[in-house]
């Protein structure tokens, strides 16, 4: 009698997303998510196309039913040191490393695959709404980051971070021309490399 055939184990698929190449203040984030096929979230979409109530219930479903999860990032100093591109290649290598189970396939959201990653990565363009688990990633580092903006308005009242996360609405722009600079902005974008020059520091 012949031995059974053992069954390959699944394999091990992460999604990579990130949040934030933007903004002209705060960290870009990133997360890595693999998920449990055997304990799905239901609902998963591009975290842009959520709410922000629906988005902070599948931040928890995510996290609780996942099989491992990791959120990265890359600060403001490595953003002006290191350029917004390899500053998100960084944080998102850092996410996947981060993860306490080594993916066996890592789907990226976007067109290009960090250098620290080629050969066990893939980029999928707009991958956010064609797969759940860059779906899931998607989420966790929205709601992480935008949480991180909301609480740097008390840090830095006046700014409005907690409606517009560090982007360059009208108000954050008006906000720089009469509050200044702060820590937290990112001095190798333009608007406010502009300001630097002219003197505006918080």
């Amino acid at each position: 009698m012949k031995p059974r055939a053992r069954a390959n184990p699944p394999l091990l698929t992460c999604g990579v997303d990130e949040v934030g190449r933007g903004p002209l203040a705060g960290p870009v984030v990133t997360a890595a998510v693999i998920l449990d096929p055997g304990n799905p979230v239901e609902g998963l979409a591009d975290s842009k196309r959520l709410t922000p109530k629906r988005r902070d219930r599948l931040f928890d479903e995510i996290r609780d039913k996942a099989l491992c999860w990791h959120i990265a990032r890359a600060e403001v100093g490595e953003i002006d040191a290191l350029n917004i591109l390899h500053a998100t290649r960084l944080a998102i290598t850092r996410a996947v490393e981060g993860l306490a189970a080594a993916p066996d396939e890592i789907l990226i959201d976007g067109n290009r695959v960090p250098e620290s990653l080629q050969g066990r990565a893939t980029a999928v363009v707009g991958g956010d709404d064609l797969h759940d688990c860059i779906s899931a990633a998607s989420i966790l580092a929205k709601v992480a980051r935008d949480r991180e903006m909301v609480a740097m308005e008390a840090t830095w009242p006046g700014y409005g971070f907690d409606r517009h996360k560090g982007y360059p609405t009208r108000v954050h722009l008006a906000a720089l021309d009469s509050l200044g600079v702060t820590p937290i902005h990112r001095r190798s974008f333009g608007p406010v490399r502009q300001r630097l020059q002219q003197g505006k520091l918080f």
